[in-house]
């Protein structure tokens, strides 16, 4: 075929039914209104690997991390020089080894990862992607376009950059993670356990806690593959291992030389090396996240689904409250498991529970949205 930059292309997905899978067949029909074809041995079977070549103009690999390069390399086999006028992407935490072996086909290739699970929203806007540009031509053109398309922060960079950086970004952050699971599990049942915890949390330890519990609630083969997949994890773990031993082994001696060189080497340093401004702005941001924890811990709130989202739709239910003289202490915007976009709103505890319940009632019979959650309402009358 000869590809001119205003045809449509077709879309394979090769993985279909994984997480990414299914959010990008709804984001290519839906949003970029392209015809997508998929192969998945769970349940997407009706196209073999050689069909699914020819019906497509443009193959993506979303498929397990670790199977990634030889399901690549079983389709070059397939393919046979029929992929010359395709552009190949794959879609996976590891760059180096599927872009390699995509580069063994004939078509233009180009790695892909975006920096989040699969999200609920129709984009990836406010996420980070990494493009790793590797044989591109005619097809340059198309994947901008798919790029802005799906709103995504794109950094460029090649293969080995890309997982030398997430080495430190994931692999450094699960590793620290999952170990702080462990110990939790060792030494928590000793002082009351989780719940018996709760109560002394800190910022801190809420947010460390709530990414440990992140990472155990996703896909186990992900974080495995994460770690033994990518060849740059093994050295920044014996760095870590190193950095916490030395750690273990001043607070064991424990006298003001050892207190001295904590400081110097685990935080002065680091500070320094990290620059004034950062370490400025991280602070904030954090402080920042503690009150946002605290507005989420009120025990007074209503969540709202608003159905009609265009302007004026948060107007008319902030209005809601007004005319009932209800003071709000806090508003979130955020998204329920199906995806919808809801508003949590923290209500002032003096606000008296029938007129809550009235302004509840209201948002729901002047369809202005659906009250989806309530909370501190007390016992109804």
């Amino acid at each position: 075929m000869t590809l001119r930059i205003n045809e449509t292309p077709r879309i394979g997905l090769v993985g279909s039914q994984g997480a990414y899978g299914r959010w990008l067949r709804r984001f290519f029909e839906e949003r970029m209104g392209l015809r997508v074809f998929g192969r998945d041995p769970h349940g997407d079977t009706v196209l073999c690997e050689r069909a699914l070549i020819e019906a497509v103009d443009v193959l993506v690999f979303c498929a397990p991390i670790r199977q990634t390069p030889a399901v690549i390399r079983h389709y070059v086999e397939q393919a046979a020089g029929i992929e010359r006028e395709q552009l190949w992407l794959d879609i996976t935490s590891i760059k180096a080894a599927p872009v390699a072996a995509m580069l063994t086909s004939q078509a233009e290739v180009a790695g892909l990862h975006p920096m989040s699970a699969a999200p609920k929203a129709t984009t990836l806007r406010g996420r980070a992607m990494v493009v790793c540009e590797a044989r591109l031509d005619k097809w340059r053109e198309w994947l901008k376009q798919f790029l802005v398309a799906s709103e995504a922060d794109c950094v460029r960079a090649d293969a080995d950059r890309h997982d030398r950086v997430m080495a430190l970004v994931q692999g450094m952050v699960h590793a620290t993670h999952m170990a702080q699971g462990a110990v939790l599990r060792e030494l928590a049942p000793a002082v009351g356990g989780m719940e018996g915890i709760r109560p002394f949390s800190s910022v801190g330890y809420e947010l460390e806690v709530a990414v440990t519990r992140r990472i155990l609630a996703g896909n186990p083969a992900i974080y495995q593959d994460i770690q033994f997949e990518n060849p740059h994890v093994a050295p920044m773990l014996e760095r870590l291992a190193a950095q916490l031993d030395m750690l273990r082994d001043l607070v064991r001696q424990g006298d003001d030389a050892a207190r001295e060189r904590m400081r110097d080497t685990l935080l002065a340093k680091s500070r320094a090396y990290m620059g004034e401004q950062a370490v400025v702005e991280g602070s904030y941001a954090f402080e920042r996240l503690g009150y946002l924890l605290a507005d989420l811990h009120e025990p007074r709130y209503i969540s709202v689904f608003l159905p009609l989202d265009r302007p004026g739709s948060l107007r008319a239910l902030l209005s809601v409250f007004e005319q009932r003289g209800i003071n709000l202490d806090s508003i979130h915007s955020s998204r329920s498991a199906e995806g919808e976009l809801l508003f949590r709103i923290g209500v002032s505890r003096d606000c008296e529970t029938p007129v809550l319940r009235d302004a509840m009632q209201a948002i729901e019979q002047d369809d202005i949205g659906r009250v989806v959650e309530a909370a501190g309402m007390g016992t109804p009358s």
